[in-house]
């Protein structure tokens, strides 16, 4: 059973927050969902946009802080959802024990999320509904 998911992009502060809150939005309480960065952008807020179209959703996610990925949060994930494939290709390869584990948000749809990161709204609610449809269409192959 999936208990512990990680929600992993860059810096952590654009797409992964966003679709952090929208699974623990969705999902029960007997999942565990964090986020983290590759590069991660550590102690930031989430990006003033992604702070904004949260909040226009009823979820805030003005608290959330950036984190950096290490080996421990990988190793300890039932489930990592990663926005592109370069971010699943990096975790595999640091640490091997990820293999079949790490999957793109996009999986099922064929395709990556774009970085919004220093765009504007649009670009973030462009990346906003791919994250949507990903989480929509994960929360279907999850076990309730």
């Amino acid at each position: 059973m999936f208990n512990n998911i990680l929600v992993v992009c860059v810096g952590n502060i654009c797409r992964s927050p966003m679709a952090e809150a929208i699974l623990k939005d969705a999902l029960s309480k007997t999942y565990h969902v964090s986020s983290a960065g590759i590069g991660a952008l550590v102690g930031h807020k989430a990006d003033a946009k992604a702070i904004q179209l949260m909040m226009a959703r009823g979820l805030d996610i003005s608290s959330h802080r950036a984190c950096q990925l290490n080996n421990e949060m990988i190793r300890r994930a039932d489930l990592i959802l990663v926005m592109e494939l370069a971010h699943k290709m990096d975790i595999e390869a640091r640490e091997p024990s990820a293999k079949g584990k790490v999957f793109r948000l996009g999986e099922w749809g064929g395709h990556d999320i774009p970085d919004p990161y220093q765009l504007d709204l649009k670009a973030f609610e462009s990346a906003l509904a791919q994250i949507d449809q990903g989480v929509s269409q994960w929360i279907k192959k999850l076990p309730d």
